[in-house]
């Protein structure tokens, strides 16, 4: 089979303040008997907004509520609704893992799927994949479809007023998405796209880490004021769209891995996907040799960004040498994003990396005179 450069996107990207308001309309082309899937808490905030945006552009409205992972069993239960109400198409509010349920239950039900993000914590939206996960919030596997969400609408005031920690986390989650991309595009190898990397999806990753460089600090000072400004404006598509892209075409590598790895400890269990990301980026630096000013400079901004990049901040320890090889057995078993790296990434060299950064991150934190790291108390 030959090898292809392959981009994938979204059908529509559609952000803004009061995008909301839009949501009957545009996705009304997509389908006419919608099954919109959130949580009772979203629900209490967006459900004026989608019910008036529904009625406007004409279409029925039947919403479900959501758990909280998107498990095999919540994706299946979704998919025999969409059956039951005869609806064309499902639309996912919320975050991350209703979002990924939908798509799973949309592609099992052979309907169309609309994600509408409430908070920027992750690069999930657009994706044409999902991410399974246990009941108890354990990675399962990776389930990809034929094709991306036919609508992605992001309302910035929505993600405004969540709490800053959700854009705190999908900071870490897309800031991994060049260092992913870039060790892909050395190795050739293939992305979640189902080819080679173009220099599209490699350049998008790119923007994606100068936007968050250059925004990402005056925007958590304004979502904690649940402000909409330039700089919010320019995180939430980093976060959402260019990371989106550029981690499904330009590639994922050890950072996510050592994501999933890390599911796999107790410990890590209530903390968000980017800031188990965030780890994961910062080992795949040392495993990479990285320049020290680079290295240094990641963990000095990650550290004002309020991103964890120590073991201590995820409920670990460097004498937990037994969770750490149970993390990086888990990291790179058959089929994991780490043999992207252009080279080799055995058990003991990623459990002494994870190990590393305890001590690297705590002294370019003294040296810079940021804060020591806060124990994290898992779930």
């Amino acid at each position: 089979m030959s090898s292809i450069r392959t981009v994938i996107s979204p059908g529509r990207y559609a952000q803004g303040r009061g995008a909301l308001s839009r949501l009957g309309e545009l996705t009304k082309p997509i389908g006419g008997t919608p099954l919109v899937v959130a949580d009772d808490v979203v629900w209490g905030f967006v459900g004026e907004q989608v019910t008036a945006s529904f009625a406007e552009a004409g279409l029925p409205l039947t919403r479900d509520g959501f758990g909280v992972y998107a498990t095999a069993k919540a994706v299946d239960a979704i998919a025999a609704r969409i059956g039951e109400v005869g609806a064309d198409v499902v639309v996912g509010v919320g975050g991350g893992s209703v979002i990924d349920a939908v798509k799973a239950a949309g592609h099992l039900a052979g309907v169309r799927w609309v994600s509408v993000p409430t908070v920027a914590s992750t690069d999930a939206p657009c994706s044409a994949l999902s991410v399974i996960y246990s009941e108890e919030g354990a990675f399962e596997e990776y389930r990809f479809f034929p094709h991306n969400p036919d609508l992605v609408l992001v309302d910035s005031q929505l993600v405004a007023n969540a709490p800053v920690k959700f854009l705190i986390a999908g900071v870490g989650d897309a800031l991994a998405t060049w260092i992913e991309a870039r060790a892909v595009a050395k190795t050739d190898a293939t992305t979640m796209a189902g080819g080679l990397p173009t220099m599209t999806g490699t350049a998008l990753a790119r923007l994606s880490w100068d936007a968050l460089w250059e925004n990402a600090l005056p925007a958590i000072d304004a979502v904690r004021d649940h402000l909409v400004t330039p700089a919010v404006e320019k995180v939430i598509e980093a976060n959402t769209l260019l990371s989106g892209l550029g981690f499904e075409s330009g590639g994922l590598a050890a950072a996510h891995a050592i994501h999933n790895g890390l599911t796999a400890a107790p410990q890590t269990h209530g903390l968000t996907h980017g800031q188990k990301v965030n780890i994961g980026s910062v080992t795949q630096l040392v495993l990479e040799g990285a320049p020290t000013q680079e290295v240094r400079d990641f963990i000095e901004f990650t550290t004002r960004v309020g991103l964890p990049n120590t073991l201590t901040e995820i409920g670990l320890t460097t004498d937990d040498v037994d969770d750490l090889t149970r993390v990086a057995e888990a990291a790179t078993v058959e089929g994991e994003t780490i043999h992207a790296m252009p080279f080799t990434v055995r058990v003991p060299e990623l459990v002494d990396a994870l190990r590393s950064i305890e001590g690297l991150s705590r002294r370019v934190r003294a040296e810079a005179g940021l804060p020591e790291p806060v124990p994290h108390r898992g779930h």
